[in-house]
């Protein structure tokens, strides 16, 4: 009896270059160069409000950075195949990895009344916001991608957006727009202590074998 060929699949190698990419994966490249395009959009509605040099300088470094990967991934996206960049850049911040820890007192935060009442806390805040929200959803994706080029792009830009939100994040901690509350040393102790290390190799369980469905079930007779 002849066994009929599964029909409807084929392989990647099958395709062209610029035709491997799964449904689900062109659904979620469309919103991640979205969204990196809204993210250098409202950077640049964000700088129009800075007055802050060291803040500028962030921005536009950033914006330059996201930009430059934008176009790798557009290239990628578009033809399958490497793009003639050799490959993601590294992205360096400036800030200093020193936090200041502890609480100062305050005014209660509001919503501005106008636009004048718009400063570097609130916009800092919002470049904060957008650059973990786009390295959410790339991490989200980058595991699902059949085509390995955009794959990796996505997986290897993921540290970057990273890099950039704790630079923006060190920026507002060292002017107290973010500030970090931290525990007693009595509860940080236990809170620190409360793991261990593993010492002995697990007990991993046999596997248990499916039965068979092609072998007939044997009943005992008497």
């Amino acid at each position: 009896m002849n066994q009929q060929q599964p029909t409807g699949t084929i392989q990647s190698n099958q395709l062209p270059q610029n035709m491997s990419h799964g449904g689900h994966e062109v659904f979620d490249a469309h919103e991640i160069l979205a969204e990196m395009i809204n993210v250098m959009d409202q950077y640049m509605m964000f700088r129009s409000f800075m007055k802050d040099q060291e803040l500028i300088d962030i921005l536009d470094r950033q914006y330059q950075f996201l930009e430059s990967q934008y176009n790798l991934a557009v290239d990628a996206f578009s033809t399958g195949s490497k793009p003639a960049a050799e490959s993601t850049d590294v992205y360096k911040m400036t800030q200093s990895n020193d936090v200041v820890f502890g609480l100062t007192p305050s005014q209660p935060k509001k919503p501005n009344r106008s636009i004048s009442e718009i400063k570097e806390a609130g916009l800092s805040a919002h470049m904060l916001g957008l650059l973990k929200t786009t390295a959410s959803t790339m991490a989200m994706t980058a595991v699902e991608m059949t085509n390995p080029v955009l794959r990796r792009i996505m997986a290897d830009t993921v540290p970057n957006m990273i890099e950039m939100a704790y630079e923006v994040f060190l920026y507002q901690n060292k002017h107290g727009y973010y500030q970090v509350p931290q525990l007693k040393q009595q509860d940080m102790q236990m809170m620190t202590q409360a793991f261990a290390q593993t010492t002995t190799p697990p007990q991993m369980p046999n596997a248990t074998m499916p039965p068979n469905p092609t072998q007939p079930n044997q009943q005992i007779t008497q």
